[in-house]
């Protein structure tokens, strides 16, 4: 059992004294704050039924549900219309990766629409809007934006035929149709990506011949876009919208999230906390610990640390609190070990396989070369946690409280074997992603039209609505994953823009010109102090001052990479500093023997 907050002096024993002064020097005068549960007597069982029921969570799962799948509640031939449009997107995703042959831009285009109609349906313009009502002008958005995206397989002879020259009616639908993909992107993530990918739209329109003849900075000037120009770059190409990235998001990221979606969907997310918690609740601080050990399961399967919040966070958030920890941390333990499921093979967040396509390496690669770094970090993670067990002189939770750890194992092993599929596909066959998920979903829907009638029959149940359950289920997993995708598609394709203007333009060029002088400025200064060591050392300089640049570009690089974080999802995030900081990190690799094979 939990250990119980400190009482009055008289009222503690010698043992509970030194049970509190070996926890952590000066424990023994802390107090428990406001916001921390206090420890009772109950069972895990108990608390995962009343987070179930508990209005808190309830409203977090939907604050979660909101921002991953839109939190509109429309009328009832709405939700059906909402469902359907989710339900034949992941009919199309799966045809187009098993029987039917699709090129790339019509694949592409379809992905898109279905993404950028569901976008305006389900997101409304403002949060503060009801829920219930969605108003006539999403609906005139929603068809403009799927018809300008599928103009692309309507007329796709005609542009094939004009080499990408755009006629006039394609420069009017091109433009509309990016700018209602800007407005679906700052609906579904915010307006972070979508302020970005305008400044780069404006950028490329800004010049002598451009459509803004304004002078630009000699660092950054260029010749200036006409529209024209811009829309056969960002729409009748795949040099922008239509690029790399939303073929990725095409070829795998969807497949993947569906495979996720449908996992948690079945009750594996609960299998995994259940089981965490049923091997490490006796630990110190074990509800906690579980939740790391059942965040870093669930991120092997999901990619999504929104999804990990509401899968895990629903049930292990109360149990920590129940545990001993105040709120604000149960809070802060779970959304830092979710977001760190992104890092968990072999289902990593959709940016891994933007890595592979970018790199042009296998995405076995990719896992292989994340797999020590993602432990390494949830062991990180458990060993802060333990600290803060410590610190509040937490114990673990008595043996007779948490379900039996054979029994536990056991009854959800059928879980593993989707995973198992996914894994043996990918690491020892070194199949294909796709190919390796679309196994791993077939094995997943088996399992989900058998779990509940052979449950079912053990118990002598009717077996015909256990078969219904178990269709319901298959179902409700191929809304889920459809709905879980509108975000990262239209993320993808508005990070398309930001690729498109800088091939265009030629800005990386210039960025790896203006990151190099401009480390080797800090570098040179930081020389002043160091070099004169090394050669009194009789060290090399030449070969320390290439490392200081080489060091001060990535420290440039990472800390960009961390104010973009603030406000753009890890794809956008990594599609942005991929195309902006990479060629120059290469480049002085390449020039400064620093570049090595992983």
């Amino acid at each position: 059992m939990a250990r119980t907050p400190e009482r009055e002096d008289d009222e503690r024993g010698p043992h509970d004294d030194r049970h509190q002064a070996d926890a952590h020097p000066g424990d023994a005068d802390e107090r428990p704050s406001d916001d921390q549960a206090e420890p009772t007597s109950f069972t895990v069982e108990e608390v995962m039924v009343e987070a179930a029921r508990d209005e808190g969570a309830a409203a977090a799962a939907k604050m979660v549900e909101e921002a991953e799948a839109g939190g509109r509640e429309p009328g009832q031939l709405m939700v059906w219309v909402i469902f359907a449009i989710a339900i034949a997107w992941s009919l199309f995703q799966l045809g187009i990766a098993s029987v039917f042959v699709m090129d790339a831009t019509r694949a592409r285009a379809f992905h898109l629409a279905f993404a950028i109609v569901l976008a305006f349906l389900v997101f409304p313009a403002r949060r503060r809007d009801g829920a219930r009502h969605i108003p006539w002008y999403d609906f005139i958005a929603a068809a403009v934006a799927g018809l300008g995206v599928l103009y692309l397989v309507i007329d796709y002879h005609g542009i094939q035929t004009r080499f990408g020259i755009p006629i006039q009616r394609e420069v009017v639908l091109g433009t509309v149709t990016i700018l209602l993909l800007l407005e679906a992107t700052r609906r579904s993530l915010g307006p972070a990506l979508a302020i970005v990918a305008s400044v780069f739209l404006l950028y490329a329109l800004t010049g002598p011949r451009g459509l803004i003849p304004l002078p630009l900075p000699d660092l950054i000037s260029h010749r200036g876009y006409p529209v024209e120009r811009l829309i056969s770059q960002m729409y009748v190409t795949t040099e922008g919208v239509f690029g790399v990235a939303l073929g990725v998001s095409v070829q795998f990221v969807f497949l993947f999230v569906l495979f996720g979606s449908m996992l948690d969907r079945a009750g594996a997310g609960k299998y995994f906390i259940d089981l965490a918690n049923a091997f490490l609740g006796t630990f110190r601080g074990g509800p906690a610990k579980a939740s790391v050990v059942a965040s870093g399961m669930t991120g092997m399967v999901s990619g999504s640390s929104l999804a990990n919040v509401v899968t895990t966070g629903t049930f292990t958030i109360p149990l920590m609190k129940r545990a001993g920890f105040p709120g604000h941390k149960a809070a802060g333990i779970e959304v830092a070990v979710s977001t760190n499921g992104q890092l968990m093979p072999p289902v990593m967040g959709a940016a891994a396989f933007i890595i592979a396509e970018f790199t042009n390496v296998p995405y076995f690669d990719v896992i292989r070369a994340a797999a020590i770094p993602a432990v390494i970090s949830f062991i990180a993670l458990f060993y802060i946690v333990h600290l803060e067990a410590l610190k509040l002189g937490l114990a673990g939770i008595p043996r007779a409280q948490l379900p039996p750890r054979l029994k536990t194992f056991v009854e959800g092993i059928h879980y593993l074997a989707p995973l198992g599929v996914l894994i043996y596909y990918l690491v020892f066959m070194r199949s294909s992603p796709a190919f390796a998920v679309m196994w791993a979903i077939v094995t997943m829907v088996f399992l989900m039209l058998a779990q509940a009638p052979i449950k079912a029959r053990l118990r002598g149940d009717p077996v015909l609505p256990a078969i219904t359950s178990g269709v319901v289920d298959v179902i409700r997993g191929l809304e889920a994953g459809a709905r879980n995708m509108v975000g990262i598609a239209v993320a993808v394709s508005t990070a398309g823009i930001v690729v498109g203007t800088v091939n265009l333009t030629g800005l990386g060029l210039r960025l790896t010109e203006i990151i190099q002088t401009l480390a080797t400025s800090i570098a040179n200064a930081i020389g002043v102090i160091v070099l004169p060591i090394v050669t009194l050392f009789q060290g090399n300089p030449d070969a320390v001052q290439n490392l200081l640049i080489f060091s001060v570009v990535l420290v440039i690089t990472a800390i960009a990479s961390l104010i973009l974080g603030l406000g753009l999802p890890t794809t956008a995030n990594y599609i942005v500093m991929a195309t902006l900081t990479a060629p120059v990190i290469y480049s002085l690799g390449q020039q400064f023997g620093f570049g090595f094979p992983l």
